[in-house]
């Protein structure tokens, strides 16, 4: 099928192949209406503005897809993305992997210098920040891009694969109800994230599906460096007398678990005698923790199948395609961090 070129897009608006290129490079000399019309041309014509990077060979250009993810020390995302690198390999695309470092301006700084090159797509761990958050995924769309996103963003329609994180902390929480435990704590995550909020949703509904009640002080803000959940953890339990120490905590994340364990150890806090752990992701080592980790087994390597599937999917159709939405189960794992009460 032939390619389709920007002069295609000019001849079917009607319009010059330097207004297209305003258009596609997001310029201000175009009327708005005019960008509306090319907009949708392209879209019609399922056209992709083409960087500048070429192979040697003539005629050929190398099959290359991108993946911007969080941080690249923790393995949540390394273990992602090296299932998207088995797919795409698969098919013979090469990956290039890049981390944002939690930093919304370096994700968009990403986005924009993969898709004005010859990076045929995009998998992105998007960071979660106030009203800008979606200006750089709108501007994808817009010049018709394929990219695929690790967490659901809303206002904003797009092809996710992400886990069922509400249903996975819910059911965290009720084993921990189920066996005995009142006094439950969620130490939250980073605001920059979508899984945050879901996993502060599914801790709530886990309680009114029971005889206790919930309260926003069982909601701590941790974010999830190493250093400051350790001190916040410090500091949370020095603020409280013996009596009131929760019995369990459900723990945003697997690293941010051990920070949690690692302070409790050093005040002399025992796991799981005194306070229960839950984590979450089961990362590799979580299970050779000092005291392995009870946690949520999120399916790491098949998301990133999963996610470079559908991308690559969208790359070679040649018409637009039907956005989808892939969401997994998790696996409730138990080890030795938790302590039935009942």
């Amino acid at each position: 099928m032939k390619k389709v070129t920007i002069e295609d897009v000019a001849r079917k608006a009607g319009v010059s192949k330097g207004t297209v290129s305003a258009v596609i490079n997001a310029k201000s000399t175009v009327k708005p209406s005019t960008r509306d019309h090319i907009l949708n041309v392209m879209k019609e014509l399922n056209f992709r503005p083409q960087g500048v990077a070429r192979t040697l060979k003539k005629n050929s250009q190398d099959k290359i897809i991108g993946v911007i993810i969080k941080d690249l020390n923790y393995p949540f995302y390394t273990e992602i993305a090296s299932g998207v690198k088995d797919y795409a390999n698969s098919k013979g695309y090469s990956v290039v992997i890049t981390s944002s470092d939690n930093d919304h301006d370096c994700e968009k700084k990403f986005s924009s210098l993969f898709s004005s090159k010859d990076i045929k797509g995009t998998i992105i761990a998007p960071i979660v920040e106030g009203d800008a958050e979606i200006e750089h995924l709108f501007k994808l769309k817009m010049i018709n891009y394929p990219f695929v996103l690790l967490e659901d963003v809303k206002g904003i329609q797009a092809n996710v694969v992400a886990i069922d994180n509400i249903k996975a902390i819910k059911k965290a929480v009720k084993y921990l109800i189920s066996n005995g435990h009142k006094k439950i704590v969620h130490f939250a995550g980073p605001e920059s994230s979508a899984h945050t909020y879901e996993r502060i949703e599914g801790f709530r509904y886990a309680f009114s599906e029971s005889t206790l009640v919930f309260n926003r002080d069982m909601i701590v803000p941790m974010g999830s460096d190493h250093d400051i959940c350790y001190n916040k953890t410090i500091d949370y339990f020095k603020s409280k007398s013996k009596e009131d120490y929760p019995t369990a905590i459900v723990c945003f994340n697997d690293m941010q678990a051990l920070a949690v364990m690692t302070a409790l150890k050093d005040i002399n806090i025992k796991i799981p005698d005194d306070v229960s752990i839950i984590g979450n992701d089961d990362i590799f080592y979580s299970k050779i923790y000092p005291i392995p980790l009870t946690t949520i087994k999120a399916p790491q390597h098949e998301i990133g199948m999963k996610a470079a599937e559908i991308l690559i999917k969208n790359i070679e159709a040649p018409t637009l395609l039907p956005i989808e939405k892939v969401i997994f189960e998790t696996e409730f794992i138990i080890r030795d961090s938790t302590k039935v009460l009942n």
